[in-house]
């Protein structure tokens, strides 16, 4: 009987030493991934007025109050019409409006003799005279309701000038994004009338006329503000 006893304390042992090695581990708990937030959604393109350096401004439109911008023949980039852009990432679209210059005569139009071609073409280009594009205008002149408008602040009739807008040809040129300013240059202008034709690029000729110069961008990344951490000393 004592043995009997003995031996049935050892099975039962030893299945509850077996029963606790066989019990599986705890799970740990589970650990949840970290939410990501969203990225900012970008902002929307501006489209403003361009920040400009017109260096042989024409003067305002008598009707519309539009400036008008002459366009000079050269070489060098700094001498043209400067354009500043903003920060901004990726390209910026850069807009105008191109004109032909005309001198008016009334004289010419009584006399059925102001009958004028005129096909200019100008640059836009970076500061180290690297070409963007180029842009063309071409129109013919008969008539004073062929120019575009009147420009104030002449001593002609009205106080008008005589050198006023004509023609009119939209331009739009995608500027690279590396730029911060780009320059309108005239590269030559060609002149057609009755008794012939001539064509015009020596340096410092107006060639062209330009308005309503605007932008659009998509404005560049905040940058984010860096903190230092301080030196704490003790003094001696």
């Amino acid at each position: 009987m004592r043995l009997t006893a003995v031996l049935g304390l050892a099975v039962c042992a030893s299945t509850i030493v077996l029963s606790a090695q066989t019990k599986p581990p705890a799970s740990s708990p589970t650990r949840k991934p970290p939410v990501s937030k969203p990225p900012a959604p970008a902002a929307p393109p501006v489209t403003v007025a361009a920040e400009m350096n017109c260096p042989t401004p024409l003067g305002t439109g008598v009707k519309t109050k539009v400036a008008y911008c002459d366009v000079l023949s050269g070489r060098d980039p700094a001498g043209g019409v400067l354009i500043s852009l903003p920060p901004h990432r990726g390209p910026v679209t850069l807009s105008f409006d191109l004109h032909n210059r005309h001198t008016y005569s009334e004289e010419q139009v009584k006399a059925n003799r102001a009958y004028t071609r005129y096909t200019a073409v100008i640059g836009a280009l970076t500061m180290d005279n690297t070409l963007i594009s180029r842009a063309a205008v071409q129109s013919e002149f008969r008539k004073v309701s062929d120019l575009v408008e009147r420009i104030g602040g002449g001593a002609g009739p009205g106080g008008v000038k005589a050198v006023a807008p004509t023609g009119t040809e939209h331009i739009t040129i995608s500027i690279p994004e590396a730029e911060n300013q780009v320059s309108l240059l005239g590269e030559k202008l060609v002149v057609d009338r009755v008794e012939g034709s001539t064509t015009y690029a020596s340096p410092g000729r107006p060639i062209a006329i330009v308005s309503n110069v605007m932008i659009e961008y998509q404005p560049a990344l905040p940058t984010p503000a860096r903190t230092g951490r301080g030196r704490s000393g003790r003094g001696r």
